[in-house]
């Protein structure tokens, strides 16, 4: 089955990196799991207010400049991390095809961010 971006997916997707918006529209075509864009571009603000609340750890985001994106298995399910990682493995899947390096947060050591996914900072400096 084939998936396709929503509307509030194309809307968060607003302002992102042309490259790592293709990884995203050829990933939903791909995942065996649909999925939504539940956040690109933030603002400081918003930044800040995030961090206040424990959901970042910094204020050096991606989001802020456009190289990040946070996409949720749809419906949203935030204890099914079987459902992230399938997602995460139809974004690398685009990514690969595309020539595009991304890091998925669900990697990262403590694997803390399973929704967060950004353009390799040593090829995509902000």
């Amino acid at each position: 089955m084939s998936f396709i971006l929503g509307n509030r997916s194309r809307q968060n997707l607003e302002g992102i990196h042309t490259d790592l918006v293709k990884v995203v529209e050829l990933a939903i075509t791909i995942s065996k799991e649909d999925f939504t864009v539940i956040e690109g571009l933030r603002t400081m603000e918003r930044q800040r207010k995030l961090l206040a609340q424990g959901f970042t750890k910094t204020l050096n985001s991606r989001h802020l400049t456009g190289h990040a994106v946070d996409i949720c298995p749809y419906p949203i399910d935030w204890n099914d991390h079987q459902r992230f990682t399938t997602v995460s493995q139809a974004m690398k899947e685009a990514a690969q095809k595309l020539n595009v390096p991304i890091v998925w947060g669900g990697d990262w050591k403590n694997g803390w961010d399973k929704p967060h996914y950004e353009l390799n900072r040593k090829v995509y400096p902000a």
